[in-house]
Formats: C-alpha cells, sequence, structure tokens
C-alpha cells in the first residue's frame, strides 16, 4: 500500500487547499474583508513609496529601509492575496504544482526580507542614538543599498535549498490543510524519512531568525543604556523615534508567531476561523499597520506628505 502511494505521489499536479473546506458559510463575508485589506495594504504602501521617492529630505538611510519595507510587503501581499481570493470564489480550491512552489519561494523571501530590513532599521537607530557622530561615516547610502540587495538575494537563495530537499521526498497526500502552500505543509506530506530536512529547517530558522533578533536586542539594549543618561528632552525623542519601530517590529513578530501556532493546528483540531485568523494575520496586518504607524507617527514623513500635497494643489 506504501509503494503504491508513494507512486502515485509522482502524478501528482495540484495541492488541494482544504483550508477553505469550512468555510463556505460565510466565504463572501472573508472575500470582502481580504479584497479591502488588500486594497487598503497596496494603497498605503505605495503613498509611502512614493513619497519616500519623491523627497529628497527622506533619501536618508532609515528612509530607505522603510521604502524597502513597503516594497516587501507589496511583493508579499501579491504573492499570496489575489491567489487567496481567486481560491474563495470558486468551487476548486486548488494551486498548481508549480504554482505551490513559486508560492512557497515568493512567502518565505517576503519574511526573511521583512526581518532583516528591520534588523538594519535597528541597527540605525543604535548608531543614530549611541555613536551618531559616526553615523554618517558608517550607516553611508552605499552600504545600505548593498545590504538591501544582499537581502534580496539571501532570501530566496535559502528557501531554495529547503525546496530542493523537499522535492526529493515522495508525497503520501496532495491536500495541504492551510489556504496556501509553505515548506513545511509540504515536508509533512511526505511518507519518507525527513530528518535532512527538519536539520536544515532548525539551522537555517536559528540563522534567519535567531541572528537578527540578536542584533535587534542588543541594539536595543544599548539605546536603553544610552537613553537612561541623556536629557529628558532627548530620551523623549529618542523614545519616540524608536517607539515607532518597535511597534513595526512588535506587529510583524505576532504574525510570525501566530503562524508558528497555526502549523501546531489543523483544521481538524481547530475551529475554521481560527485557522484562518492564524495563517493570513502574517501576510495581511503587518503590511496595513507598517507604513501607516510610519506615516501616522513620523513627523519627517508628514510633512513630506504635506508638501507634495501643496505642491500639486498649489
Amino acid at each position: 500500500l506504501l509503494e503504491r502511494k508513494m507512486e502515485g505521489t509522482h502524478n501528482i499536479s495540484v495541492f488541494i487547499l482544504s483550508g477553505f473546506g469550512k468555510m463556505d458559510t460565510i466565504i463572501y463575508f472573508y472575500f470582502a474583508c481580504t479584497l479591502v485589506l488588500f486594497l487598503a495594504t497596496v494603497f498605503v504602501n505605495i503613498v509611502l513609496i512614493a513619497v519616500i521617492l519623491l523627497e529628497e529630505s527622506l533619501h536618508e538611510p532609515m528612509y530607505i529601509c522603510l521604502c524597502n519595507l513597503s516594497i516587501n510587503e507589496l511583493f508579499g501581499s501579491y504573492s499570496l492575496l489575489p491567489h487567496l481570493m481567486a481560491n474563495l470564489l470558486s468551487k476548486a480550491r486548488t494551486i498548481s504544482y508549480t504554482g505551490c512552489f513559486i508560492q512557497i519561494v515568493c512567502l518565505h523571501t517576503y519574511g526573511t526580507i521583512e526581518l532583516i530590513t528591520l534588523t538594519m532599521m535597528a541597527y540605525d537607530r543604535y548608531i543614530a542614538i549611541c555613536n551618531p557622530l559616526r553615523y554618517s561615516i558608517i550607516m553611508t547610502k552605499p552600504k545600505v543599498y548593498k545590504l538591501l540587495i544582499f537581502a534580496w538575494l539571501f532570501s530566496p537563495s535559502v528557501i531554495l535549498i529547503g525546496i530542493a530537499l523537499s522535492l526529493r521526498l515522495p508525497l503520501c497526500s496532495s491536500t495541504i490543510e492551510k489556504l496556501y502552500c509553505d515548506n513545511i505543509s509540504i515536508v509533512k506530506l511526505s511518507c519518507a524519512e525527513t530528518s535532512i530536512n527538519d536539520i536544515y529547517g532548525l539551522i537555517m530558522t536559528t540563522i534567519v531568525i535567531g541572528v537578527p533578533l540578536i542584533i535587534i536586542i542588543y541594539s536595543y539594549i544599548q539605546i536603553l543604556n544610552v537613553c537612561l543618561k541623556i536629557s529628558k528632552e532627548a530620551r523623549t525623542k529618542a523614545f519616540h523615534t524608536c517607539g515607532t519601530h518597535l511597534l513595526t517590529l512588535l506587529s510583524f513578530l505576532t504574525g510570525a508567531f501566530f503562524v508558528l501556532i497555526g502549523n501546531r493546528l489543523s483544521s481538524r483540531t481547530a475551529p475554521a476561523f481560527v485557522t484562518v485568523i492564524l495563517s493570513l494575520e502574517f501576510l495581511l496586518i503587518p503590511p496595513l499597520i507598517n507604513p501607516t504607524i510610519y506615516g501616522v507617527r513620523t513627523e519627517k514623513i508628514r510633512n513630506a506628505i504635506g508638501n507634495i500635497l501643496r505642491k500639486r494643489i498649489l
């Protein structure tokens, strides 16, 4: 029986996304909510990108990173939401074999670039507050551009190796208990030994998540130490600047935590609404909240938007 199952998996042309299974009763509600969030996400991120590109005063390392963050959030949203909305209105609720692995590359790339960019922004604040006299030497535009190019090259290469390891596995099923494809879901479908995949996944998770978090924690410990020694006015300004970044980071980490929890659940062990929220929060909330937080809380961006609007009106 196992041999027959393994033989059958080589002919898989589509994966069934069973996460949609229990949503039929309020399918149009989910579609409407997803569409509104998607359009809002596209709008706020395009506005932020345009403002940063058009306003010369924002051509600084911090805002270059913020622009990259918005570009990445558009990339992540377009990698999932159009196909997800199409599936919400379809009876098939499937994704092609090739499309599944393309989606895996895109979504994992999105997550990795997001964390690398947030790490760069934390380091930028660390240098600006703890070593301001050397800021212009350390945080130069060429260095920032090189780091961002590295992020866009490194991120897909990590998951491509993981996918190569997954492609060698015979699959016992074509049913994924989610609304989208990710590498861990493919590995779970295997009817062969997956220890190599597990070890690689653990190593890469440690590097991709552990190293940036260490840098972020170290940066904020140093910032806190400096803030305790400076004047109240300077401390308030530093906390306000860092607070914006911390809210963005918290939004991302909350989403990542929900994904980890979602990976421990299945459509049979949790209500459909719970699994849907857990699996989508990571790709719906941060891309919408992050540019909104920076647009509302950052004075330079608010002023830049005002300047652009005045120029266009006049």
